[in-house]
């Protein structure tokens, strides 16, 4: 028995990159799973690799009605809904002196209204199947002020404080809501430094090293599977140390 068997878990921007590297652990894991992006050949030739437990749909995280074809598309496929991971996500650095009103305002739709969206529209789903465990995805960026990331900072920040507000509301239907604050991992746009560069970029970092993906999306796993039923409303920060001092 995997750590996710029998699990039905909808997972946005999975496409490639870290949600990419979530749907292979997962469906190695046991779960069945509904993968969602706006680059639909790289969806669609994921799922196909992963074979019957994978299926994907399109979709534009800031429409609604897309997130009502993905939860119908999860019904359908699969039966139900059991986990949600709220993945999507859009990142650049800008002082906040010389940000764009309308990147802003992208940033928080993608960042912010995207998972906004996406728990409201697992919730029906959840109910019935008795509970379930939705896994937002912030970063450190949303535990501290990083210079030039004033618009992803926001919007992470938001996706925490909104996560808690959705772990204490939707908790009476054994529905739980946690965030993951990756620091910097190996792999991801967010991340492009040569392995040559280090040791001087992570020399006051307690784990000398960025992140795998893996190591994220194991965290990730774990919040989802039923070995957290007792965690809901906090912040799981997977750094390194970066964040200690």
């Amino acid at each position: 028995m995997g750590q996710l068997e029998g699990k039905r878990i909808i997972i946005t921007g999975a496409a490639q990159g870290m949600g990419a590297v979530h749907a292979r652990l997962f469906v190695e894991a046991g779960a069945r799973v509904v993968l969602t992006d706006l680059q639909g050949e790289a969806g669609q030739k994921l799922a196909s690799e992963l074979g019957k437990n994978a299926h994907f749909v399109d979709q534009d995280v800031t429409k609604e009605s897309d997130w009502e074809r993905v939860v119908g598309a999860a019904n359908k496929q699969f039966g139900g809904i059991d986990g949600l991971v709220n993945n999507a996500a859009i990142w650049w650095t800008k002082p906040v002196v010389d940000e764009d009103r309308e990147r802003f305002r992208k940033m928080l739709d993608v960042n912010v209204i995207g998972t906004w969206l996406g728990m409201r529209a697992v919730v029906p789903a959840m109910r019935q199947a008795g509970g379930g465990s939705i896994v937002n995805l912030s970063s450190i960026a949303g535990t501290r002020g990083i210079p030039e990331h004033g618009a992803y900072g926001a919007s992470k920040w938001a996706v925490r404080g909104l996560s808690k507000v959705a772990a204490h509301e939707l908790g009476q239907w054994n529905i739980r809501v946690n965030t993951v604050h990756p620091g910097a991992v190996e792999g991801t746009g967010m991340f492009l430094v040569p392995e040559s560069e280090f040791d001087t970029m992570f020399q006051a970092q307690p784990l000398r090293r960025p992140g795998r993906r893996d190591e994220i999306s194991g965290l990730v796993m774990f919040l989802l599977s039923d070995q957290s039923t007792f965690i809901t409303g906090h912040e799981h920060v997977i750094d390194g140390g970066r964040t200690v001092w």
